[in-house]
Order: C-alpha cells, then sequence, then structure tokens
C-alpha cells in the first residue's frame, strides 16, 4: 500500500511539472487602463474646459467601473460629480458613448431612461486599447456637447498611453 501511494505521489508530480494537470498556458492577459493614463486624460480635459472658461467634473472609471481618477473644477456644479461618474460608468459598461442612449430613446424609449446610473446625453466615452475596453471617462459641467468634446481631448492626449 505504501508503494502505491508513492506510485501516485510520483505520477501526479509529474503530471504537474509536464503542464498535463494544469494549464500549461499564461492566463490571457488584457491591457489595463492605469493611473497615469487616467491623470492625462483628466488633465487635458481639464486644461481644455479651462481655455473655455467651462467648470467640469471629470471621472475616468476602469473597465469594471470602478472610480480610477477624478477631478473636480471648485466652481463646478456639485450635482456634476455624480453625473459625470455615471456617464464614464455608462460608457464602461456598454462599450459606446453615452449619448447613443439619448438618441435611442428618442426612436423608442422602452422604458431606459430609468435605469438606475445610465446617462443619456453626451459627455460619456469609453476608454479602449485597439478593440479592448479598458474604462471610460464621463465629464460633466458644460453642454452635452461641449461635455463630450472635453472627453475627447483627455482621449486624444492619453492615447499613447492606451496599448
Amino acid at each position: 500500500m505504501r508503494n502505491f501511494g508513492r506510485i501516485v505521489g510520483t505520477l501526479v508530480a509529474g503530471l504537474l511539472v509536464s503542464g498535463a494537470l494544469g494549464s500549461a498556458h499564461a492566463l490571457d492577459q488584457k491591457p489595463v487602463l492605469s493611473v497615469e493614463a487616467a491623470e492625462k486624460m483628466a488633465l487635458a480635459c481639464d486644461a481644455y474646459a479651462r481655455s473655455h472658461s467651462w467648470k467640469m467634473n471629470i471621472a475616468v472609471l476602469d473597465d469594471g467601473g470602478g472610480l480610477l481618477y477624478f477631478r473636480r473644477d471648485p466652481a463646478s456644479f456639485r450635482g456634476s460629480v455624480d453625473i459625470s461618474i455615471n456617464k464614464a460608468w455608462t460608457a464602461t459598461q456598454f462599450g459606446f458613448p453615452s449619448r447613443v442612449f439619448g438618441e435611442m430613446i428618442v426612436k423608442r424609449a422602452e422604458g431606459i431612461q430609468y435605469t438606475p446610473r445610465l446617462i443619456i446625453f453626451p459627455g460619456g466615452l469609453p476608454v479602449k486599447a485597439g478593440d479592448l475596453l479598458i474604462g471610460g471617462i464621463g465629464v460633466s459641467g458644460a453642454t452635452g456637447d461641449q461635455d463630450e468634446e472635453c472627453a475627447k481631448v483627455g482621449l486624444e492626449a492619453a492615447k499613447d498611453l492606451l496599448k
């Protein structure tokens, strides 16, 4: 019986070493949105907003919808804090700009406007590395189109870090 245990132990050890029992492949790796890239986006957006005298709240979320970076102009609307975060959340969860939902409900509402956290106006954009969704940026404080314009400036500023 003792020999049987040694034989089984030796076989299991051999299988583990050869990779037959465990995965022989490393985990698939996906790009991750870095704090550095998030900060670069927010700072570029903030500088652009200030050059137009827009008082913005800027949120950058990771691909799970967690807040990675936030920047607020002290003179911005306090109510826009959650709106900017939820614009980024909308883009992160669905992979397309928040404005798309506004365009959808004009044609056919279906109650989507009552979905918690979902924002239906411009200012939320997905952050991608190639074709992979890695986060979202949400901007609020001016008109929806100006918010989205500012978010685009942020994405453009960090494109070298989004690989």
